[in-house]
């Protein structure tokens, strides 16, 4: 049970005393109504039970000076039961009493069986020298979004980056009280929580943030100029920020706790961080593999041979062509692509394109025309003619 359900009910009038009853005049009431609806005195009486179970909670909480000074307080502090039930509640609330206390119902007694819960749910509430307080509730930074360009080496690499940021903050000018004097008062509306409840029918009720307080549970006399009463001032700050390798162009990157910081010893928001990449004169990149384009010879492509390939930013390798290796065809170099999640890496996927020359030397020219003539017999073409026809 919450703080709220104990406010909103009378004790004194669940026992029928006066708010100003000794010690023994309520203990006197008690043991008088608790043999009237004791359960074995009226066997099968669904509201007996109740009133009994009523009954011993009030003597729980009145019966004891330092719970009985608790709800006093609470009552006192709350406008005397300044909650109210939903509609249809009827101004009662029925629960388990071993949900609220730890234990079952009270079986008969002075002390009701209860366990003394009540200090454990009021300790939100009232500081236990006795003083009424409050304690104003910790709040969340937010979060922060950002972006920052690499080029196409550190995106696959990783890189670390510094990045500026603006956030709200404390403010230094008050030290993130809202009051210039640095003595705001706690919000009477929310009573330093930060949330009114509303009612949402059958007896169940909403909260939302205050609207007086705007959620901080406190309100400054003296607004400080700097931030106007929030507390909450623009900071800027420049922070070293680790990209992992093998990001991608436009990924949104989450950073746990480096987003603004929170408030009354909250948690810091998140950092978001999108991802542009440059692109790179020579490679590309399609998933977790590099993609390159390695121009050959035609006698290379002809009669195969060894092609050295560029990696990034490791040593060449060699790849193997085979005899009769056409223009656009592709290979694979294992283990020169990406870094992946998992730490491995992608491939590099070469594609060969077969170099023309546009300035043969006589020697040249004679070989080709030699080998043209070796040739003539062939048509390359012969397919495609036949092809066209069928279709």
């Amino acid at each position: 049970m919450s703080t709220k359900d104990f406010i909103e009910k009378d004790y004194y009038k669940v026992l029928g005393v006066p708010k100003d009853a000794t010690e023994a005049e309520i203990k006197k009431a008690y043991r008088k109504l608790a043999r009237e609806f004791h359960p074995d005195a009226n066997k099968g009486n669904v509201k007996a039970e109740e009133r009994f179970k009523e009954i011993s909670e009030a003597n729980d909480v009145l019966g004891d000076p330092k719970k009985r000074k608790e709800y006093d307080d609470a009552r006192a502090l709350f406008g005397n039961g300044g909650f109210r039930p939903g509609p249809g509640a009827g101004g009662s609330f029925n629960f388990d009493l071993g949900d609220l206390f730890g234990g079952g119902a009270a079986q008969g007694g002075g002390g009701g069986g209860f366990g003394g819960g009540l200090g454990d749910v009021f300790g939100g509430l009232f500081n236990r020298g006795g003083t009424a307080g409050t304690r104003t509730q910790p709040r969340r930074g937010q979060d922060i979004e950002s972006e920052v360009t690499l080029s196409f080496t550190e995106a696959i690499e990783g890189a670390t980056v510094p990045l500026r940021m603006s956030s709200q903050a404390a403010c230094k000018a008050c030290s993130g009280t809202g009051d210039k004097n640095g003595t705001p008062r706690v919000c009477p509306t929310c009573v330093g929580t930060g949330q009114v409840a509303r009612g949402s029918g059958g007896g169940f009720s909403l909260t939302d943030p205050c609207p007086d307080c705007k959620g901080r549970g406190l309100i400054a006399e003296n607004p400080c100029e700097v931030c106007h009463g929030s507390g909450r001032a623009k900071s800027s700050r420049t922070m070293q920020v680790r990209i992992p390798a093998g990001v991608s162009d436009g990924q949104r990157i989450r950073l746990r706790g480096k987003g603004a910081p929170g408030e009354r010893g909250g948690p810091a928001g998140d950092l978001y961080v999108v991802v542009h990449v440059g692109e790179h004169p020579v490679f590309g990149r399609k998933g977790d593999n590099l993609t390159v384009t390695v121009p050959v010879t035609f006698t290379e492509a002809a009669l195969g041979g060894e092609v050295r390939v560029p990696t990034l930013g490791g040593p060449p390798v060699t790849l193997k062509l085979p005899p009769g290796t056409p223009n656009g065809r592709t290979m694979r170099a294992r283990g020169k692509g990406a870094v992946r999640k998992d730490g491995t890496r992608g491939d590099l996927l070469v594609t060969v394109e077969v170099s023309v020359p546009t300035d043969l030397s006589g020697k040249a020219r004679d070989a080709l025309e030699a080998y043209r003539e070796a040739t003539a017999g062939e048509d390359p073409r012969a397919e495609l003619f036949e092809a066209a026809k069928g279709a």
